[in-house]
């Protein structure tokens, strides 16, 4: 009869919700509090509960098949542990890693990342939803300009900036690059090279503004030459050509570079093959240095010399700082270190 067809489907759907395992459930079978395991899968136990204690809630959680109510926990908390990773591209090595960075931190703090491209990174990022405030909890923003972010700025949302000006979000990631243009200079010193051109890259960007200033600086301070600068988008193909207009132009009375300092591992690969197609040899007639440290550098031959800058540290400092700004935290910049990786494209320069 339908009536006990009901009954019966409404017995089966009572056992299915009975079914599922529930916080009361974990806290029995690791032999805490409900209140610990709460604190445990919140991401909130470091400091008030050990070690031993958390892994044997995960493992509880785990064996049972726990997963939290998602629902009615950003109804009581008023957030839907979600974060937006806004980059400029999905097809750099770098904000790829720097997406990785950030997930392993959002997974053990039970928060998602939602990667959202704005390829024009100095002009307006769209709100990617009908409004980020009811979908989002904060914004990370990589290599970004501040005013491109202006309309999820305006739903008030906690922004986190990587590699922008500091001051400009609520919490600030950097790379210290002015360090890295100093290491390059430093090493094409020692190797002998007093005349440099920049294949600067035509992104009206704090952070190749930044590696510009560093750059003449450290020139300057060493009583070295900038012969030439020349901008170029971001691809091989525009290095190529930034790079050619270099080695063929007129030398300056400071004379021909010997080397060519790129912003970035892409328009070095370029000035790689601008070289080669001049019948320059590199490193015995040129020396190129690139930034980023990408899979590429190894893939040309010779290998790229370049600044190797810590993508994943980046995603890693970024998801921390935004939880620490939803926290009510006061963050300080911060400002990570990054290496000179010396490779077979720089050696003497040919008139020491």
């Amino acid at each position: 009869m339908p009536g006990q067809h009901a009954a019966a489907g409404d017995d089966r759907a009572a056992g299915s919700r009975r079914s599922r395992p529930t916080g009361h459930d974990v806290a029995g079978a690791a032999g805490v509090s409900q209140a610990t395991v709460s604190l445990v899968l919140g991401g909130k136990w470091e400091g008030r509960v050990s070690a031993r204690t958390a892994e044997a809630v995960r493992a509880a959680a785990r064996e049972l098949g726990y997963r939290p109510n998602l629902a009615a926990r950003t109804l009581r908390l008023g957030r839907t542990r979600t974060a937006l990773l806004v980059v400029p591209a999905l097809t750099n090595d770098f904000f790829a890693t720097v997406h990785r960075g950030a997930v392993e931190v959002a997974r053990a703090h039970d928060f998602g990342i939602v990667l959202y491209p704005s390829p024009e990174g100095i002009n307006a990022a769209p709100d990617p939803f009908a409004s980020a405030r009811t979908a989002l909890d904060g914004v990370i923003a990589s290599s970004m300009a501040p005013e491109a972010l202006a309309a999820l700025r305006g739903e008030g949302l906690p922004l986190v900036m990587l590699d922008a000006d500091e001051g400009s979000g609520d919490a600030t990631v950097n790379i210290d690059l002015a360090d890295g243009m100093r290491q390059v200079v430093a090493h094409l010193r020692e190797l002998g090279h007093h005349r440099i051109a920049h294949i600067a890259a035509a992104v009206d960007s704090w952070t190749f503004e930044a590696r510009a200033d560093a750059l003449h600086e450290e020139l300057r301070a060493s009583s070295a030459a900038l012969v030439r600068t020349e901008r170029a988008a971001l691809s091989v193909a525009d290095g190529l050509e930034a790079a050619t207009r270099v080695l063929t132009a007129a030398p300056s009375r400071d004379g021909a570079p010997t080397a060519l300092v790129c912003d970035d591992d892409l328009l070095a690969v370029g000035a790689l093959k601008a070289a080669r197609r001049l019948g320059l040899r590199v490193p015995e007639d040129v020396s190129v240095t690139g930034v980023d440290d990408v899979a590429l550098a190894t893939a040309v031959e010779p290998e790229l010399t370049t600044v190797r800058l810590p993508a994943e540290q980046v995603g890693r400092a970024g998801m921390r700082a935004l939880l620490a700004v939803l926290d009510g935290q006061r963050v300080e910049a911060a400002r990570l270190p990054v290496q000179l990786v010396v490779r077979g494209s720089t050696g003497p320069s040919p008139h020491p």
